[in-house]
């Protein structure tokens, strides 16, 4: 399992890139600061000590004894310069500093005295000065110049701190002062985002619904407007398409019916016969034709339906014609859907399971979120290359054309386009152990 840093949303990926881009910069601040203030210190210290050593090089080279000096200044000598023949020792509990060596060496060099050795000690800081809020420590410097040894005690501020809180500080600050307004902004610009995916991923057949609101900034804006455009021009072309269906459906129904009518005048009765069961084959045909591209666009408004009491029904007009459908588990749960519309879905997938399952059984299961009406069959099932072809329109899984055996192959068809008319989806599975499971998943309102 891979661990997924960048974010996927707009507003994560936004908040995350100026986040890490402000870690950065304050990051980079904070060791400049740091390198600063190291600086700071060893001059501090290092400078002063510098000065002592080589005042007191050139008081030897010039001779002048340090018994000349004043007392003020002979107490000063004692507390923090001490001159010796013999090497300097560091003093207890103190910890070599050898940046602070390296300081003094450099500036020895700069004004050309040659030391041939240079040390460094700090001492650990006064509790006392920590109580107070001031914090240094003490310092020993030794130079060996000559043959002589020069030492100079001195103090430093100590680091850390102070600096790490100013930029803790800082930091919080500036995210939020830039993340809250880039939160607005971006939560601005998604919310309405959201939106126009969902209604993307909807239907676009469907003919109830609303405009969405032009909101965010004057992009999204725009995006949301064609959107709006986009869908208007879908429902005025599927609106002539229902209007040319019903024309033709109308011109179509009139002559064969006047056909039917000439027909029973015939008085062969075996070609009378074969005449009408093939005007009754194109009015069927015709019948399935329209629904396929009427499907989800009726006038049948939405309601409230338990899917248990719909297969209970179903289940017991078959019965009553006496076909093998039977119950078997059913949920109790309630979708909004169109039922004339729903119930003919599950006819089709009925007559698709006796015809070539033997018989059909019907369950309603609730999983994810969604309702299950699903349709069983005892029949040999499907290879899964014949599932994706049977989905489509005068598909049929039996080969020959007579609709007494096969139908018209709109069956599968006219069920997954009222399936995704409610917002649902039709899926075909070949079950363990034999047989096929039709379910047509839909929504539950929550």
């Amino acid at each position: 399992m891979t661990l997924r840093l960048w974010p996927r949303s707009l507003i994560g990926q936004l908040v995350f890139a100026v986040a890490a881009m402000l870690f950065i910069a304050q990051a980079v601040n904070f060791a400049m600061l740091a390198r600063g203030q190291r600086q700071q210190i060893l001059a501090h210290g290092g400078g002063m000590a510098v000065a002592r050593i080589i005042d007191a090089v050139e008081r030897d080279r010039r001779g002048v004894a340090e018994a000349d000096d004043s007392d003020r200044n002979r107490r000063e000598r004692v507390q923090r310069l001490v001159i010796s023949n013999e090497p300097t020792r560091p003093p207890p509990q103190a910890e070599a500093a050898p940046a602070l060596a390296a300081y003094v060496a450099g500036l020895l060099d700069e004004a050309d005295v040659r030391a041939e050795r240079v040390d460094a000690w700090a001492l650990p800081p006064r509790p006392h000065a920590q109580r107070t809020g001031f914090s240094s420590r003490t310092v020993v410097v030794s130079a060996k110049v000559g043959d002589r040894y020069y030492a100079v005690r001195s103090r430093i501020p100590t680091d850390g701190k102070r600096l790490q809180g100013f930029l803790l500080w800082q930091t919080l600050s500036l995210y939020l002062l830039l993340l809250v307004p880039i939160l607005f902004i971006a939560w601005r610009a998604a919310a309405p985002l959201r939106d126009l995916t969902r209604a993307a991923r909807g239907n676009p057949a469907l003919r109830d619904t609303t405009p969405l609101v032009e909101a965010g900034p004057s992009d999204v804006r725009d995006l949301i407007s064609a959107f709006n455009a986009y869908r208007a021009r879908i429902a005025a072309m599927l609106a002539d398409k229902d209007r040319m269906l019903g024309a033709v459906g109308h011109d179509l129904r009139t002559p064969l019916a006047s056909l039917r009518v000439r027909v029973e005048q015939v008085e062969d009765a075996r070609l009378r016969d074969k005449m009408i069961a093939s005007i009754e084959e194109m009015t069927a045909m015709l019948a399935d034709i329209l629904a396929l591209a009427r499907a989800g666009s009726g006038t049948e408004a939405r309601e409230a339906v338990r899917l248990d009491v719909l297969a209970g029904d179903v289940a017991a007009d078959y019965r009553e014609q006496g076909k093998d459908v039977s119950l078997a588990a059913v949920a109790a749960v309630t979708v909004q859907a169109r039922p004339m519309l729903l119930r003919r879905a599950l006819r089709n997938l009925i007559d698709n399971a006796v015809a070539y399952g033997l018989r059909a059984r019907l369950s309603v299961k609730v999983a994810d979120g969604e309702a299950r009406l699903i349709v069983s069959d005892d029949g040999p099932g499907l290879a899964e290359t014949q599932i994706e072809a049977l989905m489509e329109p005068f598909a049929r899984g039996e080969e020959s054309r007579n609709r007494a055996t096969g139908g018209a192959g709109l069956g599968l068809a006219i069920a997954r386009e009222i399936a995704e008319s409610e917002g649902g989806r039709l899926t075909l599975a070949n079950r363990a152990g034999g047989g096929l499971d039709a379910v047509i998943a839909l929504p539950v309102p929550e």
